[in-house]
């Protein structure tokens, strides 16, 4: 009796393993968190949002400054400093008109974020 429900309890086991190793992880929830610790006011659609929070992760590492990072993301990315990372980047024009939809999304209404010339 001892023996098999050793061999039950260790069949469990095997076959719970991969199932809690397959359930989502608290990302897709922490970064759905952080929409909302920024007041974005729009739809949270988590592709466009994980692409802007890209812009800032990839301006943060060029510079390695926490405070570039957090003024990237003031306002839900609707800031000059978001429109700065997007130069220093290079993200080219098709590109920027793809990101002001997702902010427009995102932020529920127009952005304002200022590139002016590129040089």
């Amino acid at each position: 009796m001892c023996s098999r429900n050793i061999k039950i309890s260790v069949v469990l086991f095997l076959v719970l393993i991969p199932i809690f190793a397959a359930l989502p992880h608290n990302h897709n929830l922490s970064k759905r968190s952080n929409f909302f610790d920024l007041e974005c006011k729009g739809i949270f659609n988590k592709t466009m949002f994980f692409r802007l929070d890209r812009i800032c992760e990839d301006c943060y590492q060029l510079f390695r400054e926490t405070s570039i990072h957090r003024l990237c993301k003031k306002d839900c990315f609707d800031s000059k400093w978001f429109g700065e990372c997007l130069k220093v980047l290079l993200i080219p024009e098709e590109e920027i008109s793809n990101l002001q939809h997702f902010l427009r999304v995102v932020n529920g209404s127009p952005i304002s974020f200022n590139m002016g010339p590129q040089t």
